[in-house]
């Protein structure tokens, strides 16, 4: 492969969960924001809420950001222009999410290159009712991931990936053969059973519906992990659109 200072920021990240009590000043945030408007973007429908309040940040991160598709802002502007959103609600947020989503990917390589670490939490979006009465966000806001930051107190290794010809296909979408998907399955197992990850966590998803659990965390590695969050969580969609709702998107009647 080939190295520079960018790509080995890239492939040296990983979510910190310990944080210093060392403060980021204000010249440091707004590098890391600027740096995450520099992202690809469709139409910036995103915005970046920031919280400094340390006992209301996940592990106690100095920083917390949400970062949220925003159309309130564009329609704002339409409006002055003399229109008014006709796109349907899914399509505005599957253009919403690219634009938060990259903004907010480069904010963490922006970060990483400042040496800080972060941490993303991904159940944003079934939280976002609360989260729009904590911030008092407007209608067509809606918080796409909420981010953790803070100089790292830990130096936990980079998680494991999938092999490249497991993740790189050309041309065409490949039938995997069995040799193949047993070393993907193969190198996560070994990967985080290896850095002894969930044991050191504490982490062993219990198993619903009467199922018996045969795993104990000698061969419970990331296959089975993956496996049980979504083999058995979030049937039901209506919760996300509920809070799509509350948001004021609308996607299908409820």
């Amino acid at each position: 492969m080939i190295h520079n200072a960018v790509i080995d920021a890239m492939l040296q990240r990983k979510s910190i969960r310990h944080y210093t009590d060392q403060v980021p000043s204000d010249e440091v945030i707004e590098t890391i924001v600027r740096a995450g408007q520099q992202a690809p973007f469709a139409s910036q429908m995103y915005s970046v809420l920031l919280t400094r309040k340390r006992e209301k940040s996940p592990f106690r991160a100095p920083l917390l950001f949400t970062i949220c598709v925003d159309s309130h802002k564009l329609e704002v502007i339409m409006k002055r222009q003399g229109w008014e959103m006709a796109s349907n609600d899914l399509t505005v947020l599957m253009f919403g999410i690219q634009d938060a989503a990259y903004m907010a990917q480069n904010m963490v390589i922006a970060a990483e290159s400042l040496g800080l670490g972060s941490c993303f939490f991904g159940q944003t979006p079934w939280r976002a009712e609360k989260v729009r009465k904590d911030y008092k966000l407007p209608k067509r806001v809606f918080p796409l991931v909420q981010l953790a930051m803070g100089y790292p107190r830990e130096d936990p290794p980079p998680r494991p990936r999938y092999p490249m010809d497991f993740v790189l296909f050309e041309d065409k979408y490949p039938e995997f053969t069995e040799e193949q998907v047993s070393e993907a399955m193969s190198v996560m197992d070994e990967g985080y059973m290896g850095q002894n990850y969930y044991r050191a966590n504490n982490l062993k998803l219990p198993l619903e519906n009467g199922r018996k659990d045969t795993f104990t965390f000698d061969d419970y590695g990331w296959c089975e992990h993956i496996s049980r969050k979504w083999g058995q969580w979030h049937k039901s969609p209506k919760n996300l659109l509920e809070q799509f709702e509350k948001c004021g998107f609308r996607i299908v009647e409820i």
